[in-house]
């Protein structure tokens, strides 16, 4: 009794001490009280399956950089003149001109040379053609700014939304597909809904890929800004002088086409443009290096401002656009001939 009492302790303690070896698996993060409430809302309003959206909510991580990165954007904290130098360089211009070379035929297909340009300009702003394009994981940057950041958390619990949609629309990893801090996707930066509304299947291969096929990134830009409002043949945007430095005449603290050729020059505002006395216009004042520089911009103007609200990002697409138009060694123009 003894010999089998001690044989079977020594047993015990054996399995014991083997068990106490083994790695234990980690137990599931639990599902916060707001994120549950998102899971039933979205897989009922969707026909989603709920678990297996919690399963890819659980993945997700709030990062701090994250909500760091949002509440400093460039174009609120950097004056015009430092926030141009960063795009109209002679190494992005030449990088805008490569692109417009590798994409003419899809470029010339536009049939207008100034969305043309504006599409070389956005995706040069953005991300630097191509070069660029994010470091973090959309699923992350959605679901951090969702869920941690009030101010903005309908709109991105939004985007979240249409983000799962995407996926399984254009069999894209969730969990893999990177972007920026506010979960713009791609070449062209965009977001889950813009991704959805507005891409295009450029090249008819049955996807609509923003992240490497170029012909998929220019017809979905051009087709945004046509989408929004774009004119063929009208400008963008031109220098302009004051007469008068009285700014209470004018009204420039919204993005807002509040004023028009006519009544900007009743105002004595001076600028070049060909487009008639009745057509929508706006007064721009950017902070230049040795002070104010004035700007008149036009409905095709006000067309970029949807990308992205800022009169900074703006005037920096035209710029850029304009200086690889005009290097391009094969402009659309000539192309058509």
């Amino acid at each position: 009794m003894i010999r089998s009492f001690s044989f079977v302790a020594l047993t015990l303690a054996s399995i014991a001490c083997v068990a106490a070896s083994q790695p234990r698996s980690k137990a599931p993060r639990e599902i916060r009280p707001e994120v549950k409430e998102f899971i039933e809302i979205t897989a009922r309003d969707f026909s989603l399956d709920a678990r297996e959206l919690e399963k890819l909510l659980a993945q997700a991580e709030t990062r701090q950089s994250i909500l760091d990165a949002i509440s400093k954007p460039a174009e609120r904290v950097t004056p015009w003149y430092e926030y141009r130098e960063r795009f109209m360089t002679d190494k992005r211009i030449g990088q805008g001109t490569e692109f417009w070379s590798a994409n003419a035929k899809q470029l010339t297909a536009i049939e207008d040379d100034g969305i043309a340009a504006a599409v070389a300009g956005i995706v040069g702003v953005e991300t630097s053609y191509g070069r660029i394009t994010g470091r973090y994981r959309v699923i992350d940057a959605l679901y951090t700014l969702a869920f941690d950041f009030p101010a903005r958390a309908a709109f991105f619990r939004s985007e979240l939304q249409q983000f799962v949609l995407l996926t399984k629309e254009e069999a894209i990893d969730p969990k893999a597909a990177l972007g920026s801090y506010a979960g713009a996707m791609g070449i062209p930066q965009f977001i889950s809904s813009s991704y959805r509304n507005f891409a295009v299947d450029g090249d008819g291969d049955g996807r609509r890929n923003l992240w490497s096929n170029w012909a998929d990134v220019v017809s979905s830009v051009a087709n945004y800004l046509r989408i929004h409002g774009w004119r063929n043949g009208e400008p963008v945007v031109t220098d302009a002088t004051l007469e008068n430095m009285d700014m209470s005449r004018f009204d420039t603290s919204t993005i807002a086409l509040n004023e028009t050729v006519g009544s900007l020059r009743e105002k004595g505002v001076t600028f070049a443009t060909t487009l008639p006395p009745q057509a929508p216009a706006m007064l721009i004042v950017l902070q230049g290096k040795d002070g104010p520089v004035y700007r008149v911009g036009f409905n095709n103007f006000f067309v970029i401002t949807r990308y992205n609200r800022s009169v900074m990002y703006a005037n920096a697409v035209n710029d850029l656009g304009q200086a690889v138009l005009g290097s391009a060694s094969i402009p659309a123009t000539q192309a058509r001939r």
